[in-house]
This record gives structure tokens, C-alpha cells and sequence, in this order.
């Protein structure tokens, strides 16, 4: 979706698989943050200015990392925790890192009426009709294996879309 906007996506992963599957959902470059420092290689990549954007979606494991790959008035967007939750944060090192900004969205907030979910909906499916939306859908259970795709999806076996069928 950053694509189409036009935007310069850096990505990083931990593993090859993930780099692969990054590649080709178009990632213009790739960090593995298993392996080394990303936020120095995004200063590298961005001529030391930093991202106005990072979607964070590892959490413990990659968060102070991703605040140090902001440039000034940047903001993180936290949006999962597969690593774990974050601990806590002194508010005011945002400050003394450029004033960054930080959020954790729910989708709850993203589609309050039904006229927001039907924008969204529309935008994704005019996305795959469009072909400029790719999704992969790596898993399908059976409703009564729900707790199986839980478990799948807390120890990161997963890297696509799973599906829950009745």
C-alpha cells in the first residue's frame, strides 16, 4: 500500500523466508535486524536523516531501534508485539530525540461507524481489483481450530494471512 503512494519502503526481518517474501511484495530495501544495527543502515540509507515514518509491528525486540530511525517530528507507529510488549518509557526521551511522535492504534478507533468501515473496505477491495493490492493468504483453519492459528501466529510460524472458516 506504501508503494502506491509513491513511498520508499525499508523493511527489516529476521530471516531469509521473510526477506524473500518482502522482496516481492516490493520492499525497495532490506535490513535484517537480526544481524545488525538497522537503525545505523537506515541513517546510511537516508543520508543520516532519518524515516517520517516507522510501522513497528515486533515490538520489544526492535523498539528502540525503530525510535532511532525517526528524524526529527517522525512517527512510530506500534502496531504489534510479537517479541513482547514494550516496557516502559520515559516520555520525555521523545522529546530529546527530535520530538518524535508515537501511537498504537486499534482498529477499533479506525472504523467507530459503519460508514468508516465501509470506506476502508472499499479501499482494499478497489486495491485487489485493481492490482495494485497483492494478499497472501499463507494458513485456512476450521473455526473449531481457531486456538491452533493463535498458537501458530504467537510463535511467528506464520507470515501471511490466516483464515478462519466455520
Amino acid at each position: 500500500m506504501a508503494k502506491t503512494l509513491g513511498a520508499r519502503v525499508i523493511t527489516t526481518v529476521s530471516t531469509e523466508e521473510k526477506a524473500d517474501l518482502a522482496r516481492a511484495a516490493g520492499a525497495d530495501e532490506i535490513i535484517f535486524y537480526t544481524r545488525e544495527d538497522f537503525a545505523e543502515k537506515v541513517k546510511q540509507l537516508t543520508s543520516g536523516r532519518g524515516l517520517p515514518v516507522v510501522y513497528d509491528s515486533v515490538g520489544k525486540t526492535t523498539f528502540e531501534q525503530s525510535l532511532q530511525c525517526l528524524r526529527p517530528r517522525g512517527l512510530m507507529v506500534l502496531f504489534g508485539g510479537s517479541s513482547g510488549a514494550v516496557p516502559p518509557f520515559d516520555l520525555i526521551r521523545l522529546s530529546t530525540m527530535g520530538s518524535l511522535y508515537v501511537t498504537r492504534p486499534t482498529m477499533k478507533d479506525y472504523i467507530a461507524t459503519p460508514a468508516d468501515l465501509q470506506a476502508r473496505v472499499k479501499d482494499i477491495f478497489d486495491g485487489i481489483s485493481h492490482g495494485t493490492l497483492k494478499l497472501r493468504l499463507e494458513h485456512i483453519y476450521p473455526l473449531t481450530d481457531a486456538a491452533h492459528a493463535h498458537r501458530d501466529l504467537e510463535s511467528r510460524k506464520t507470515t501471511g494471512k490466516l483464515l478462519l472458516i466455520p
